[in-house]
């Protein structure tokens, strides 16, 4: 009675009492079966070694055909940007005109050149020298009285030409003049000029009027004479023949 009155008085003294309690039968079971495990003596284990079987080989993965590459996006051309103007470079100082000139150098007087002494020519060269001269001297005076010979020939030839000419047209002027019949009333002594053109027999081809005299009559007197004296006469020199004529008259004309 006094035992369970001292219980309920203390509830705590209790429970430690059974936990003392409890933790000495731990011990004693631990103690027991620690000697019974030393004492008694292993069992044998019989183990049986089996083969592992190799596992199937795993099914090739087939890769999922690659997706087509998209078209790449169009990019639109970026403006280019304008170039920015470059500053004008600054103007640099003007060295030179703050630079003193420097004094030029003197040029040096260069050496006057010596004239080269020539050796005098010996008496024999003087003489080669002379006769050479005078061979040029002559050949030079050969040659210029012959170009005033020639030029004397071709004046005299011109001359004689111009005369032959002269004589020829002269005939030929006076044959038709012995047929003109002049008209009575013409007056003064005006120029007529035909031009005729002949064959080197001197029949008369054609005659035309180049320049009247102002007289009807005496341009039509004329142009019958001269075609009643075809045949004309001829040259005496055959290079004096010329296929057209020009000929001029006047009636007071000798």
């Amino acid at each position: 009675m006094s035992a369970v009155l001292d219980e309920r008085a203390d509830p705590g003294k209790a429970a430690s009492a059974a936990l003392a309690a409890l933790v000495h039968i731990a011990l004693a079971i631990l103690l027991v079966y620690g000697i019974r495990w030393q004492t008694r003596s292993p069992e044998a284990v019989e183990v049986e070694l089996v083969r592992a079987m190799p596992s199937p080989p795993a099914p090739a993965a087939v890769a999922p055909p690659a997706p087509e590459p998209a078209p790449p996006p169009k990019l639109e051309p970026k403006p280019e940007p304008k170039p920015e103007p470059k500053p004008a470079p600054p103007a640099k100082p003007d060295i030179a005109l703050k630079e003193k000139e420097k004094p030029k150098p003197k040029p040096e007087p260069k050496p006057e050149p010596k004239p080269e002494t020539k050796p005098a020519p010996d008496k024999a060269s003087r003489q080669l020298m002379t006769d050479v001269l005078k061979r040029e001297t002559a050949q030079i005076e050969a040659r210029k009285a012959e170009q005033e010979l020639a030029a004397i020939k071709a004046a005299q030839s011109a001359s004689a030409r111009s005369k032959a000419t002269a004589d020829y047209i002269g005939k030929i002027k006076g044959k038709i003049k012995g047929n003109l019949v002049l008209p009575p009333d013409i007056r003064g002594n005006p120029e007529a000029i035909f031009d005729v053109v002949q064959l080197p027999s001197g029949e008369i081809l054609s005659v035309k009027l180049k320049k009247s005299s102002g007289h009807a009559a005496y341009d039509s007197a004329i142009e019958r004479a001269i075609l009643k004296s075809s045949p004309l006469p001829k040259p005496e020199q055959g290079d004096l023949f010329s296929r057209a004529l020009e000929l001029k008259f006047r009636p007071l004309e000798e």
